[in-house]
């Protein structure tokens, strides 16, 4: 049987669109981006996540070109197999579902801290089961399930910034109040730009961690009811939403709270009473400002353990279907989900869960840092797929006009989107390199990613003997 025929189209457009809002909208948003302008300042903090911003603009047009032609689930595993090389499909594989499963933990742990805002006394495994039971639930209907969840999840978020955005806007101009704040917050403290260049290249890394999940599109495809139509206007629509939530957001911020105020060093899940957005619904009189935003936090990580969830089984099923992964993780129940690639995935989260109770999580913060580089890697890996794709559908002599969604910009987009991730992945701890002595345990905790990856290329390559496709060779069937 082909492939789309045992996979159930349920995802509709609704659904795909708000996957793409969700995937670039977390806990990035809500809590480090006040951390962002107190180092680097409004415009500083613009400046970082603007470029990001476009970076990701680039990859996801990249991605929704290879998708809207050949949508299948495990995209750019599968696409970087076929147009590249199959070892390198194979790392970025089990690259991404190793990192997602990873992130089931983190969300689980993250969950449990943010309900002690409301219940101080019950223990944190209560809230960990409850949320792990959830996203099982969510993601064992079906893949509808898996969207309509994911749906109300985002729009949760979206209404949050654009009532956030609203009311900023209000409280700059007076209307909300009790003086207009203007725009002389903007240069107060060090200035809209400070913290020099090393400070922003710091800050291109966390914002790059913040849009993580954006990719989650094209893991979808194959189960879009119509990808040829929802995945394109995904896809467009991703540069505004880039450029109204977070650069929006990030301005409201930065014209209300002074860069040098003391309060936006807060902004972990223990203190979300620091959070940017939770201040400035404050200073509008909000009541219950710090509950509000602890809801819309959880909705956040609620939403990053669903989708991890989602992104682990059709990942594993996309390994088993290429013969990367053992052939009964291919195998999908009467409502067309991989069972066994969910319960592997749920049996490696909760492992990776219970880590961080022993050995004062030791263990936990390995693996944690085993996935630190995972998702910069997934997104070098579509940025060459994509290049290569273009490549082999010119050498072949095929017409572009023929696609039913072309990224615009080739081949500066996905040149320039591999280029940053590149230099991001290089320089994620250049500080360790900067001192009289190397540090070796940093550089062994930031970059222990790439050593995995490669011993995963290498071995499928020896394994397999797997060569690098040449463009005339490469098989762009879609079907």
């Amino acid at each position: 049987m082909k492939e789309n025929d045992l996979l159930q189209r349920q995802l509709s457009s609704r659904h795909i669109s708000m996957l793409a809002i969700g995937g670039s909208i977390g806990t990035g948003l809500f809590l480090a981006s006040g951390n962002a302008i107190h180092q680097a300042g409004a415009g500083g903090a613009i400046l970082a996540y603007a470029v990001i911003g476009l970076m990701v603009f680039f990859l996801m047009t990249s991605l929704g070109e290879m998708a809207s032609y050949m949508p299948v689930t495990g995209s750019f595993s599968a696409y970087a197999s076929r147009f590249v090389d199959p070892a390198l499909g194979f790392a970025l594989g089990w690259n991404y579902w190793y990192n997602w499963a990873i992130t089931i933990a983190v969300e689980l742990s993250a969950g449990s801290l943010l309900m002690k805002f409301w219940f101080p006394t019950v223990p944190s495994y209560v809230w960990s089961l409850l949320f792990l039971f959830i996203f099982v639930i969510f993601n064992l209907i079906s893949v509808r399930g898996f969207g309509e969840s994911e749906f109300w999840f985002a729009l949760i978020k979206v209404v949050a910034i654009i009532l956030f955005i609203i009311v900023g806007i209000l409280m700059i101009f007076g209307v909300i109040g009790n003086q207009a704040v203007g725009f002389s917050n903007i240069n107060a403290g060090s200035g809209a730009f400070h913290g020099g260049y090393f400070t922003l290249f710091q800050l291109l890394i966390v914002a790059g961690f913040s849009f993580q999940g954006t990719e989650l599109v094209g893991v979808t495809a194959g189960e879009s009811k119509d990808p040829t139509r929802s995945l394109p206007k995904a896809i467009k629509q991703i540069f505004w939403r880039i450029l109204l939530f977070y650069i929006l957001s990030l301005l409201v911020i930065g014209l209300l709270i002074p860069s040098d105020d003391p309060s936006l060093l807060g902004g972990d899940e223990t203190q979300i009473a620091l959070s940017p957005f939770t201040i400035v619904f404050s200073k509008a009189g909000f009541p219950g400002a710090a509950s509000f935003m602890n809801f819309i936090v959880l909705t956040a990580v609620l939403s990053a353990g669903n989708s991890a969830i989602y992104a682990c089984t059709r990942m594993l099923w996309n390994l088993s279907r290429e013969k990367q992964a053992p052939k009964k993780l291919g195998i999908l129940n009467k409502r067309g989900v991989p069972i066994f690639a969910l319960a592997l995935t749920i049996l490696v989260g909760a492992l990776a869960f219970l880590s961080s109770f022993f050995g004062d999580g030791k263990v936990y913060m390995w693996l944690l840092n085993a996935s630190g580089l995972s998702g910069f890697l997934a997104w070098l890996g579509i940025a060459i797929s994509h290049y290569r794709f273009r490549k082999a559908w010119l050498a072949q002599g095929k017409d572009l006009n023929e696609l039913p969604y072309r990224a615009k910009w080739y081949p500066f987009g996905p040149l320039f989107a591999g280029l940053l991730c590149l230099v991001i992945i290089v320089g994620q701890n250049v500080q360790a390199f900067t001192g009289a002595n190397i540090d070796w345990n940093g550089v062994l905790i930031s970059y222990i990613s790439i050593p995995l990856f490669l011993l995963l290329y290498l071995v499928c390559k020896w394994k397999k003997k797997t060569k690098w496709i040449p463009a005339e060779q490469v098989n762009l069937d879609n079907q």
